[in-house]
């Protein structure tokens, strides 16, 4: 006779998976922890290697403005990333108000 796995003994990996999207890893909707935390990342390591590169043709070339512009382009090149990612997209909430859907479909906006 089969008997069914219990949740405890489920270690494989084998668990039914529920309908809650919250529950499900791996299907893309992880929430915005994630991709805040991919955008931080960008825009941070972007910084860092940019400065880096600047530091050394700051120190190579004898300037002392470089360092600053590669800052800037690391930063600019972080965002870039992430909205080529689609990571800095907007997405509509359901709880938003309908002022923020725009006017209405029939064109009559002034109706009570």
């Amino acid at each position: 006779m089969f008997t069914p796995r219990s949740k405890r003994d489920s270690g494989t990996g084998n668990a039914p998976k529920s309908g809650n999207s919250t529950e499900q890893a791996g299907d893309g909707n992880d929430g915005g922890y994630n991709a805040g935390i991919a955008v931080f990342s960008y825009i941070v390591g972007g910084i860092i290697v940019w400065s880096l590169i600047g530091w050394g043709l700051d120190n190579l070339w004898g300037t002392r403005w470089i360092v600053l512009l590669g800052a800037l382009l690391g930063a600019t090149g972080g965002f870039y990333l992430s909205h080529m990612h689609g990571l800095t997209s907007h997405r509509s909430s359901s709880s938003g108000s309908k002022a923020d859907k725009g006017p209405s479909q029939d064109g009559n906006s002034n109706a009570k």
